[in-house]
């Protein structure tokens, strides 16, 4: 059974829920959101309230906050309008903590710190490539890191992103010698996950180990962890984290 129809089917893919929030530990290569007839994890959590809730007519989603599709881990939704304005709000004014775990070739050095890059999305593309200060498009990229645990020839990383580029993370690591296993589109050459009969259907060792909202209503912090699939465990020789 995929990960996807496991979500479809079972409880154990949320993480947390209440009247206001659901939030999902999402299976990579699923979209976060996508027409209708395109599966995807917003009509599947959709599926989900309407079963769980007998509820007779649509079920309303705000998605203040999206995964890339091979990126798997905590997803974010909002169950009601204000819930939705203010946990968008947050995500806006870089208020929610997020951190990521990621499998990347050879071993980085020194074992923590801070990386600041400037990038541009390409016209027209899904990827993002080098720029320079100044130039039209240029963003400021900046995340820190720490070294989780040193792998034959592999590092297991912890990355917190101070801002929000697209595929900031994937392409700050790679540009630096160190691509995520899997990512073929920024130079890794390391096979990784399930073998997959398109590349749009590749897996990426790049997960959304853990979010850090205030709750829209109670003002409470909630932080909700995700466990990594299971097809990291070969990779990390330990048990289910």
């Amino acid at each position: 059974m995929s990960d996807t129809n496991a979500l479809a089917l079972a409880p154990a893919h949320i993480l947390y829920e209440d009247h206001h929030l659901i939030i999902v530990n999402k299976p990579a290569p699923l979209l976060t959101q996508a027409p209708p007839g395109v599966p995807n994890l917003e009509a599947l959590v959709k599926a989900y309230i309407k079963e769980k809730y007998a509820k007779p007519g649509g079920v309303y989603l705000g998605v203040p906050h999206r995964l890339d599709r091979p990126v798997s881990g905590v997803v974010c939704f909002a169950r009601n309008t204000k819930a939705a304005q203010r946990v968008h709000l947050q995500f806006a004014e870089h208020k929610v903590r997020k951190v990521y775990w990621a499998l990347v070739e050879g071993v980085i050095s020194p074992d923590a710190g801070e990386w600041g890059d400037w990038v541009r999305k390409v016209a027209d593309e899904a990827r993002a490539e080098r720029a320079t200060e100044g130039e039209p498009g240029a963003k400021l990229a900046t995340l820190e890191y720490r070294v989780l645990k040193i792998l034959p020839s592999l590092t297991q990383i912890e990355l917190s992103p101070l801002t929000g580029r697209m595929h900031q993370l994937r392409v700050q690591t790679a540009w630096r010698g160190h691509p995520v296993l899997g990512d073929t589109l920024y130079g890794s050459t390391h096979a990784f996950g399930p073998v997959a009969e398109l590349p749009r259907d590749q897996v990426v060792a790049l997960h959304a180990r853990r979010l850090t909202i205030t709750h829209p209503f109670t003002r409470l912090e909630l932080t909700v962890e995700a466990p990594v699939p299971n097809y990291w465990q070969p990779l990390l020789n330990d048990p289910v984290a």
